[in-house]
């Protein structure tokens, strides 16, 4: 994702709760307790040995030699997304905390994550995960095109699917475009819960965790839940993309505090699934994959007191304890 889109959340959070609600929408989804679990992958990094070049690994900024463009270091090292064993380590991984549904970038027909994106579907049901698809605004996305993707995705048997910056594109033209989609379920990235219902969509995400800090959970899921829309607001450990595209905005880790403080008042919410972002969005430094100490980069040591070897994990053993908190909030 881009860090310069998520400052237009700040906004939107101000204004949820002013948006003015439709009545008589057709679909209505009632609330729930707790339930599911989600996790943003990003199916993007190439090298060049095996995919060519290098892709989402190091960036260059104008006039200035390519580096890397994450503040941390993955203890796979710099991998490709078209490695196989590679993307079925991360499945494993995904799997074993619990998680439900692992939620793959798209960015459009023919572009290397929808190449890609059988590979991680495979490796992804292979564990036991469903796979649910990131629709991202992709060059010329309109919500005629998006609801085509939809339709042509759906026969491969993806039926959740997250459509970011939803709010790009006027209401009324979502709604048109998805009004003859069946068997699906979708979610609008917008902090405006009427203008979400009003487009068609069945539920609403948050995506940013460096703008929303959980604060707002709880109502956004009440208001959610008053139109009758799905809520999934998303837990991440952090927020730092200023290798990537010099983006200020940077939420500290504060060796796993950050995490912590977002999956309790993610439950609190009453939230219908918990979104998690992300697994591997490097750039971004939302990643709980696991990361090494390198040279210039402190990989997560401190998080929960963990040091070496045991910090690696720190963020997958987290997540597995906040999710089986979660499934025994359903239990209840």
């Amino acid at each position: 994702m881009s860090g310069a889109r998520i400052l237009t959340v700040l906004a939107g959070v101000a204004c949820a709760a002013i948006v003015a609600v439709p009545a008589g929408a057709e679909r209505v989804t009632s609330a729930a307790q707790p339930r599911e679990s989600s996790i943003f992958y990003y199916p993007w990094y190439s090298t060049p040995i095996r995919d060519g070049g290098w892709a989402h690994w190091y960036v260059a900024h104008q006039g200035e030699t390519p580096t890397l463009s994450t503040r941390y270091y993955p203890s796979r090292g710099l991998y490709s997304s078209s490695n196989a064993k590679v993307v079925d380590a991360h499945m494993r991984e995904i799997a074993a905390m619990g998680i439900g549904t692992v939620v793959v970038s798209w960015w459009g027909t023919g572009s290397p994550e929808d190449l890609r994106l059988p590979l991680a579907a495979a490796a992804a049901r292979s564990h036991g995960l469903e796979v649910a698809v990131h629709l991202e605004p992709y060059p010329g996305r309109t919500p005629s095109s998006a609801a085509a993707d939809i339709a042509r995705l759906r026969e491969t048997g993806i039926t959740d699917f997250y459509v970011y910056d939803a709010d790009r594109d006027p209401a009324a033209a979502w709604a048109e475009a998805l009004a003859d989609l069946d068997g699906v379920r979708l979610f609008a990235h917008t902090p405006f819960v009427g203008r979400a219902k009003a487009a068609g969509f069945d539920g609403v995400y948050t995506y940013d965790v460096g703008t929303w800090n959980g604060s707002t959970f709880r109502r956004f899921c009440t208001q959610a839940h008053t139109v009758g829309l799905l809520c999934a607001p998303s837990v991440g450990p952090g927020y730092d993309a200023r290798l990537a595209t010099r983006q200020v905005l940077v939420r500290s880790r504060l060796d796993g505090a950050t995490y912590d403080r977002m999956w309790k008042v993610a439950l609190r919410a009453n939230a219908d699934l918990v979104s998690i972002t992300s697994y591997n969005e490097w750039q971004e430094g939302t990643q709980i994959e696991p990361a090494k100490i390198q040279v210039g980069r402190p990989g997560y040591d401190g998080a929960w007191g963990r040091r070496g070897l045991a910090a690696q994990r720190a963020y997958l053993e987290a997540t597995a304890r906040w999710v089986a908190r979660l499934q025994a909030l359903a239990r209840q």
